[in-house]
């Protein structure tokens, strides 16, 4: 049994181009390339014609491009340099559906003092604009919006939300690694200070990203060691890692081009599931979103059996974050939403990429109805007027 897979919202596979442009660099290339002598130098070479396809990408200068481990490290050293900056400020605004290395920060830091305003979202996943600009104040050390949500794949209006920011002079991050690789970038025309990325989100390895930061914004280290990365990020660099993330990003540039076929295949499998299964629905905007997922409230179901049966025919889907898939608790995002208990412990999120075929789509057609059939046989409700929903519904507002 062949997988099909469809979560590559959490991670994706290494392209094959990838791979082979990183492997030299774990076998025979491996001279550190901070060293004097030609062995490491050659390798030094390499890191900066990487970090210039990483540039190319996001319409960046090559200055501007910091080499981390992942996104988590990302967000977590523009959050830091943005508040050691500026010390006297003690307050950020983020949103509600962030990811956890946003939200969990956030929530640590105000513990030590912050406050923190979360943004709301609408039914649709969408942000109130006019929220946001009445949450800035003079106090306001940063802003961090998330470009495109990882669960449903709502994209917000970023360049709209960085003018507010910008207008009150205030340092505005983007948590970018769902967007990179699946809709254009252009950091030179754009009003985002700093932005994250995650290789493993556009077909690099696992433990390797980067972080965009804007020319003149200051930038203090969060991982303070060696001269490494101009000073600000210290450790010696993953040099197999960047090779591999120039090569994703060199791809990636290709590729967006192609994202219209990802588009295409995910209304196919979004509408063929609409027609054939009754009483499920889409949870977020239909129209700003990306073009590789989609995420289906299943109603009377639990998500966690769904993943289970469709596991068996070796197809990989998701209930949500994989970064917060060892708890129980429903997803935080379709939480933020507002859907009603009978959704939001039913949904589903199926994420593609450049690799997923239209066989892969009409298999999971084939056998959808049937999974959701037999669950709702063995489901424990099956109206939204059971008591024992409602109990449910209020008891989840009362806890949150």
């Amino acid at each position: 049994m062949s997988t099909i897979y469809l979560d590559n919202n959490a991670t994706t596979r290494v392209d094959e181009a990838v791979l082979e442009a990183m492997l030299p660099y774990l076998r025979d290339y491996y001279g550190n390339p901070s060293s004097m002598h030609t062995f490491g130098g050659q390798v030094g070479a390499k890191v900066k014609a990487a970090r210039t396809q990483v540039a190319e990408l996001l319409g960046a200068d090559v200055s501007e491009i910091v080499f981390t481990s992942c996104g988590t490290e990302g967000d977590n050293a523009a959050i830091h340099a943005a508040l050691s900056a500026q010390p006297n400020k003690r307050h950020i605004i983020t949103t509600k559906v962030e990811h956890p290395a946003v939200l969990n920060v956030c929530k640590r830091l105000e513990k030590k003092g912050y406050n923190v305003t979360y943004l709301s979202v609408n039914r649709s996943g969408l942000l109130d604009i006019d929220e946001l600009a009445a949450a800035i104040t003079d106090d306001t050390a940063l802003v961090s919006v998330m470009y495109a949500n990882n669960e449903n794949g709502v994209i917000f209006p970023i360049e709209r939300i960085g003018k507010i920011v910008k207008a009150r002079g205030v340092i505005f991050h983007v948590d970018a690694v769902q967007a990179v690789g699946k809709i254009p970038l252009n950091m030179n025309n754009s009003t985002i200070d700093m932005l994250t990325i995650s290789g493993h989100k556009l077909h690099a390895p696992k433990g390797i990203g980067a972080l965009y930061v804007r020319r003149g914004v200051r930038f203090r280290p969060f991982l303070i060691g060696g001269h490494q990365e101009r000073g600000r990020r210290g450790g010696t660099e993953n040099v197999p890692g960047i090779i591999a993330l120039g090569k994703a990003a060199e791809l990636a540039r290709l590729h967006l081009a192609d994202v219209e076929r990802e588009r295409q295949l995910r209304d196919r499998l979004e509408q063929g599931i609409l027609a054939a299964i009754p009483e499920c629905e889409v949870n977020g905007d239909p129209i700003r979103r990306l073009p590789n997922t989609t995420n289906i409230g299943f109603k009377y179901i639990e998500g966690e059996a769904i993943l289970l049966s469709l596991n068996k025919y070796g197809i990989c889907a998701s209930s949500g974050s994989a970064c917060t898939s060892g708890s129980l608790e429903p997803s935080h995002v379709l939480r933020a939403m507002g859907l009603p208990y009978t959704v939001l412990h039913g949904s589903i999120r199926f994420s593609l990429s450049r690799y997923t075929t239209e066989a892969e789509i009409d298999q999971v057609l084939a056998v959808m109805p049937g999974i959701v059939e037999r669950l709702r046989e063995l489901s424990p409700f099956s109206n939204d007027s059971a008591g024992w929903l409602q109990e449910q519904e209020q008891a989840l507002s009362i806890s949150h």
